[in-house]
């Protein structure tokens, strides 16, 4: 074979590979996966590999192959940067928008909202239902000395977040960490409660604590707004004098496995949260106030 001949054999063969490796990379790179547009909601697991997120799309009808997909990320620079969660594709989406969505993290967000009076154990249910983060693990982050302490909260050792974690709809996704969604719970908490009702309360001889521990007695003894500022005196005055506060809802919360029904035998039970047997506060906040 002449060294002419197989000089332009090697330059057509090297031409027809160029050709192709740009077909391919036009093929992947700027041609979206499918012509009719299909909205995909897609959950990433924390720890995925590259390799399995890449499959996942490709299945899901987000990218045309996996393989290359993965090679991009990895050439990029970003395998290692893609964000858990969930997300919101669609099948006309070109990959490499589909890549900065995962590694920028922009996760599909719920309106989730904490009512007023709801407990910690009722909040970490809500939490859990909507797969935002596991009960048990909020439960315990909530109840964390080290966790706690660091909010700079005015709680005491051995306490719990209970009281602290705004009522309030808040922008929350799948999957987060129990710390975030506290420390945004507890950040909303701050603005409420400033250094102007701090004072107030301090006027009244109620510490930072004990304003939040009576909120969540009023939040729990009724939800009508007029009968809050009725119910807030008759326990201020109660407090002045040394006379027990007397509240149903305090007594319900010392109960474990509480069934419904308050007897006289309940009251009569002492525990630390028996306003009916002790005087003043009981130790901790009974449920989230507004």
């Amino acid at each position: 074979m002449k060294p002419l001949y197989r000089y332009k054999l090697f330059l057509t063969v090297l031409g027809l590979f160029i050709t192709s490796f740009f077909l391919i990379l036009y093929w992947f790179l700027l041609m979206p996966p499918s012509k009719i547009l299909v909205e995909k909601t897609i959950y990433i697991k924390k720890g995925l590999p590259l390799k399995k997120i890449s499959a996942m799309l490709e299945q899901e009808g987000i990218i045309r192959n996996w393989y290359f997909f993965a090679g991009i990320a990895s050439i990029l620079g970003k395998k290692s940067k893609i964000k858990a969660g969930e997300y919101d594709f669609n099948t006309r989406m070109l990959p490499l928008k589909v890549l900065n969505i995962l590694v920028m993290g922009q996760v599909k967000l719920h309106l989730v909202t904490v009512a007023e009076g709801y407990t910690l154990s009722q909040i970490a249910q809500l939490l859990e239902g909507l797969n935002i983060v596991d009960k048990q693990t909020f439960i315990q982050k909530a109840s964390s000395p080290v966790f706690i302490s660091s909010l700079g909260l005015p709680i005491e050792a051995g306490s719990t977040l209970e009281g602290y974690l705004f009522p309030d709809t808040y922008h929350l996704f799948k999957g987060m960490e129990p710390e975030e969604v506290i420390q945004i719970m507890v950040r909303n908490f701050k603005k409420v409660f400033n250094s102007d009702l701090a004072g107030r309360a301090s006027q009244l001889g109620i510490s930072p604590k004990g304003v939040v521990i009576l909120a969540s007695i009023i939040e729990k003894e009724t939800s009508i707004y007029k009968e809050k500022h009725l119910i807030s005196a008759v326990f201020q005055n109660r407090l002045k004098k040394r006379i027990p506060l007397q509240s149903d809802p305090t007594v319900i919360y010392g109960i474990k496995n509480f069934d419904g029904n308050l007897t006289k035998e309940h009251l009569l039970k002492p525990t630390p949260y028996n306003t009916y047997l002790i005087t003043g506060l009981p130790p901790t906040p009974i449920c989230r106030s507004e």
